[in-house]
């Protein structure tokens, strides 16, 4: 059987929220969203996150948990899922990468990466 592994595409877009953040207190807050999609040909449901945040410090925070938003959706070849959550640095840039442990109606377990992606306040980076 071929492994599902890389047959979940996750895609992020970033912002920053300027109306939530202070940075004369070293707070920097950012809104990312997230689609998953399933182009692999077994239906699969997302179990937990894993997160590895880090500042510009090298301060790291690892987040882990069951699904995300609250939910564990089950995808079907094809079908997309969407949402947007937050991070919170002490820096104006930092990067997030982490995974999404997956389960195929087939019950393969797999493990869906999701590649490192900037976190930046606007006009700190040229």
């Amino acid at each position: 059987m071929p492994s599902l592994l890389n047959k979940i595409r996750v895609e992020v877009e970033t912002s920053y929220l300027d109306e939530q953040s202070e940075p004369n207190e070293r707070r920097f807050v950012f809104s990312y969203t997230i689609t998953i999609r399933n182009e692999g040909p077994v239906p699969a449901r997302l179990l937990t996150r894993h997160w590895i945040i880090t500042d510009a410090n090298g301060k790291v925070q690892e987040v882990r948990g069951d699904g995300v938003v609250g939910e564990q959706p089950h995808l079907k070849p094809g079908q997309g899922f969407r949402y947007s959550s937050g991070a919170v640095l002490e820096t104006p840039v930092g990067a997030m990468q982490g995974s999404y442990e997956m389960i195929g109606d087939d019950g393969q377990r797999f493990d869906a990466p999701i590649l490192p992606f900037r976190l930046a306040m606007p006009g700190i980076l040229q």
